[in-house]
């Protein structure tokens, strides 16, 4: 019960390459429209809706890790697994990071408003009136504070051990809908990851001690009737065979 083996909290992470791109988004599309006589108030009402009110509400409610803002996974279809991790209470570093976040998008949206006139030459939005350049400007930082709210959730579900995730109590569908924010079609059911164990590492064999003798070899075994086996050279009776056949050769002319 590891939650590295969730996929979605991977895919969250993707968001770190998606943010520079949102960034470059809201370049082109300041670029588009001519600033208005008080450009000042206008970054600041922008930020407010786009940046300030999500952040409040993510406080609040923080972001379903489950959901990718589209397509969610289905609150009656989720693993144990997914229900442990959404049971863990998030540490106020969370919170402080998120809002971190949202009061750096100010001087953000700032700088690139300051500059979007650089990028007048490449906008798609060519005479986009200031009113909805505005409006969509907030619609993505209110995207972008919401990835970044996910992307700091899912490093620190994925820096979970096992034993917190399975101490934890899963957390009710009724529960979950009540204290995160789940938006998006439930339609997403990823498989688990298949993680691979780690092969175990032979012991090393323990080298001979220098000086010891391997065992001696049993000896021969005794004979069926208990007597050792006596060895006798074939060399030692053939002198006494040919004695007693000279022997009988003498006796036989004798009585012939």
């Amino acid at each position: 019960m590891t939650p590295r083996s969730e996929p979605l909290l991977w895919l969250q992470l993707v968001g770190l390459g998606v943010l520079p791109l949102e960034a470059l988004l809201v370049l082109l599309v300041l670029a588009g429209s001519d600033p208005g006589p008080l450009p000042g108030l206008e970054r600041m009402l922008c930020w407010s809706i786009g940046a300030l009110a999500p952040a409040l509400l993510l406080l609040r409610r923080p972001a379903d890790v489950w959901s990718l803002l589209l397509l969610q996974t289905p609150l009656r279809g989720r693993r144990d697994l997914q229900r442990r991790l959404s049971s863990l209470p998030l540490p106020a570093a969370l919170g402080v990071a998120l809002a971190g976040g949202a009061v750096l998008a100010l001087p953000l949206l700032w700088w690139i408003d300051r500059h979007a006139a650089v990028a007048t030459p490449f906008s798609p939005f060519v005479s986009l009136p200031r009113l909805v350049a505005l409006l969509l400007t907030a619609l993505l930082l209110a995207l972008m504070l919401w990835q970044w709210q996910q992307i700091l959730q899912s490093l620190w579900l994925l820096s979970r051990s096992p034993a917190v995730v399975a101490a934890a109590e899963p957390l009710s569908p009724t529960a979950l809908e009540s204290q995160r924010l789940c938006l998006g079609l439930p339609l997403l059911l990823p498989d688990p990851l298949l993680l691979q164990a780690a092969p175990s590492i032979p012991q090393p064999a323990e080298p001979p001690v220098p000086g010891e003798q391997p065992a001696a070899e049993p000896q021969e075994a005794l004979s069926d009737a208990g007597a050792p086996v006596s060895t006798v050279d074939p060399a030692a009776v053939e002198p006494e065979q040919s004695a007693e056949q000279s022997k009988g050769t003498d006796l036989d002319q004798q009585i012939s």
